[in-house]
């Protein structure tokens, strides 16, 4: 018999694990207070290609005499999501709680696609889905949803059973019989996954049919009425209505009652993207402002936005249960048996992109079941609130612009006092500036032409006092221009 490795068995020293585990958590700790002080920058400094030589492909074939050491170069070359004065991208500073249960979740290593693979992840995962459908206005007992790798994940499932319930054929095996027949109406606001969605189902990106939206960056219902009737008079069959509970470009709302109402009297599906603002709905004081929400077909929502979870975790919710089964056709027998899969509905693998998938629900449910479901209520009204009082905050101030009004907590704005020559440019320049320093982390989009600022306001300790900062900052890298 061999003998095991001495390498391999000390490497799973539980006690040696103990030591490692606190020597990293006193690391993260570390790192939490001094980005909660507001300390460093929050993007280091490194372009790509000095990175790349930071980190270059270099491994000995011995172990590190401290493996810690690689992390705490890790923590200083990291964007810091957890300093308040990230305001970028719609990905969260984690509930340091959800991080652990990630952490735990990764080192058991159990997934949540086939139930015998990880019996407690499925269930978690499935109590947390009936959850959030009360939440949106669906019958928990009649709903059903699961996890998966990111909204645009969610986006290409939702519209998988969409095209399934489409299409009068099995089009899982025989195809697209005609693609250019086929066709999905969306906000020319809509987030581009939509659009790679359909390039993904084989219909191309062509088919999917921009809506106007109106000055407040919304989907017009009358543009999607009039989309909808030329739609049937060419003979094209719309696959899904495809609307925004929170856009990413400017946080839109668009107005879901009247699109659900349309969807209803076309017999068409009715997809909403809430993947940054659909966690409204664990709102009381927020929850109306997503009426018509509850008259979906299919729903998303990115824990990892507004949810404080490590990403990626977006939950895929349907109205009627049995249409997620719709999604994939297939069958993998020596795992499923052949059994009718709504029997087997703990075999998620059957309604999934992934065949191996992380226990995505572990964190969520775990962290709703530690804190209660107040605690992630008042944090996005939180959110919402500031992005609110940005907004007046940057309308009440001289020479600056809101690209309209903000309905939550991403805003877009600009300066633009008379002494800028151009002010596109100027907004670009400002940004890089800015973000170089490290001072804030910001991004800045286009809209209609113009160049805007923008910011997501997503972690719990950013304050007024840190925004009204940036405005003060961006004046000044106007003044030394002129």
């Amino acid at each position: 018999m061999p003998s095991p490795s001495p390498d391999l068995t000390t490497t799973f020293d539980p006690d040696a694990f103990r030591d490692l585990g606190h020597r990293v958590v006193e690391q993260l700790a570390d790192h939490l207070a001094r980005a909660n002080a507001r300390q460093g920058p929050v993007l280091p400094p490194w372009t790509p290609e000095e990175s790349l030589r930071r980190w270059p492909a270099v491994f000995a074939a011995g172990p590190a005499e401290d493996p810690t050491a690689l992390l705490a170069q890790v923590l200083e070359d990291c964007n810091h999501l957890h300093h308040p004065r990230y305001i970028g991208h719609q990905v969260t500073s984690p509930l340091p709680w959800s991080a652990l249960l990630d952490f735990a979740g990764a080192f058991l290593n159990n997934g949540s696609a086939v139930y015998e693979m990880g019996p407690h992840a499925t269930a978690m995962e499935r109590s947390a889905a009936r959850w959030f459908a009360g939440r949106i206005g669906f019958d928990p007992q009649v709903s059903d949803g699961f996890f998966t790798h990111g909204g645009s994940a969610g986006n290409l499932t939702a519209l998988l059973a969409a095209r399934q319930s489409g299409t009068p054929y099995d089009v899982w095996e025989e195809g697209i019989h005609d693609p250019r027949s086929l066709c999905i109406l969306a906000s020319d606001q809509t987030h581009y996954s939509v659009r790679r969605s359909a390039q993904v189902l084989g219909l191309g990106g062509r088919s999917v049919v921009p809506i106007a939206a109106d000055g407040r960056f919304r989907m017009r219902p009358d543009e999607l009425e009039k989309a909808l009737r030329a739609a049937k008079a060419s003979g094209r069959t719309v696959l899904a209505v495809v609307a925004s509970a929170g856009s990413t470009a400017t946080g839109a709302i668009d107005p879901l009652d009247p699109i659900a109402d349309l969807c209803a009297e076309h017999g068409v599906w009715f997809h909403v993207d809430g993947a940054h603002s659909g966690a409204m709905v664990v709102s009381d004081k927020l929850k109306p402002r997503l009426k018509g929400i509850e008259r979906a077909d299919s729903v998303i929502i990115d824990a990892h936005k507004m949810m404080l979870m490590p990403a990626l975790a977006t939950l895929v919710i349907f109205k009627e249960g049995r249409r997620s089964f719709e999604t994939f056709s297939q069958q993998a027998s020596y795992l499923f048996a052949g059994q009718d899969p709504s029997s087997t509905w703990y075999d998620l693998a059957q309604r999934t992109l992934e065949c191996t998938k992380r226990a995505l629900g572990l964190q969520v449910y775990g962290s709703l079941q530690a804190y209660g479901t107040d605690y992630f209520a008042r944090y996005i009204e939180q959110m919402f609130d500031l992005g609110q009082a940005f907004g007046k905050l940057v309308a009440a101030r001289p020479h600056w612009e809101l690209a309209t009004e903000p309905e939550g907590n991403i805003v877009c704005f600009r300066y633009v006092p008379p002494t800028l020559a151009d002010a596109d440019t100027f907004q670009a320049r400002v940004r890089a500036a800015i973000v170089t320093e490290g001072s804030y982390y910001l991004v800045k989009t286009v809209l209609r032409g113009r160049t805007y600022l923008r910011v997501t306001i997503i972690n719990p300790r950013t304050t007024l006092g840190d925004l009204e900062g940036l405005l003060v900052r961006v004046e000044a890298e106007a003044t030394a221009l002129t």
